[in-house]
C-alpha cells in the first residue's frame, strides 16, 4: 500500500507569539520534521494542509498574514503539494483526495494541528473513505478547552482525542514508534 504523510496546519499561528498558541507545539513540529525528513529520503509523498481564514472576523489564519504561512522546519519543498482549505475538515471543499488519488496513495500518515480540531476532522473523514490512517501522537499538538465551566488541559484533549482515534478509527503511534530504526 503507497502512503502519503499529511501535514496539517503547522503554521505561525500556532507558535507562541501567534494568536492561537498550541501547548506543545515545537515539540510536534520538531517531531513532525522527523517524519517529513524521512519521507523525503525515501521518496513517500508529503502533502502540506494551510488553512486560511475565509472570515476575517476570526482574527486568525488571515489570507496574506505572517500567521497563515507555514512554519519554516516543516515548509514545503519541490513539488510537495500545499492544500489551502477554508474549513476545519481538510478534504472539506478541497482537492486533497483527488491529490491523494493521483498519486496512488492508499494509507495515509497524518501529523499536525490541532488534535481535537482538524486532526480529529481528517482522521475521520480519511477513515470514512477508506483510508487506513496512522496517526503519529508526538507530532500533534493542541490547547486548553473549556466546556460548561470545566477547563481541560491540553495534555487531556490530546489524550482523549488520540484514546478515541486508537478505540476505532486510527493506529496512534510515536515518531519513535514508527520511524525505522537506524
Amino acid at each position: 500500500m503507497k502512503t502519503g504523510i499529511v501535514v496539517v496546519d503547522l503554521q505561525n499561528e500556532y507558535l507562541p507569539a501567534g494568536k492561537l498558541p498550541l501547548s506543545g507545539i515545537e515539540a510536534a513540529v520538531a517531531s513532525a520534521r522527523r517524519v517529513i525528513d524521512h519521507a523525503r529520503s525515501t521518496g513517500l509523498p508529503v502533502f502540506h494542509i494551510r488553512h486560511e481564514s475565509d472570515d476575517n472576523a476570526a482574527g486568525f489564519f488571515i489570507k496574506g498574514s505572517h500567521g497563515v504561512e507555514t512554519q519554516p522546519a516543516v515548509s514545503p519543498t519541490g513539488e510537495e503539494a500545499v492544500i489551502v482549505k477554508n474549513h476545519i475538515n481538510a478534504f472539506r471543499e478541497t482537492e486533497l483526495k483527488k491529490q491523494l488519488d493521483a498519486r496512488g496513495i492508499q494509507r495515509l500518515v497524518i501529523v499536525g494541528a490541532m488534535s481535537h480540531m482538524c486532526i480529529d476532522a481528517v482522521v475521520r473523514a480519511a477513515v470514512d473513505m477508506g483510508y487506513p490512517v496512522t496517526v503519529l501522537h508526538d507530532a500533534c499538538a493542541t490547547l486548553d478547552v473549556s466546556f460548561g465551566g470545566v477547563n481541560v488541559p491540553a495534555a487531556h484533549v490530546h489524550a482523549a482525542i488520540m484514546a478515541a482515534f486508537e478505540f476505532g478509527y486510527a493506529a496512534v503511534k510515536s515518531v519513535d514508534d514508527y520511524l525505522p530504526t537506524k
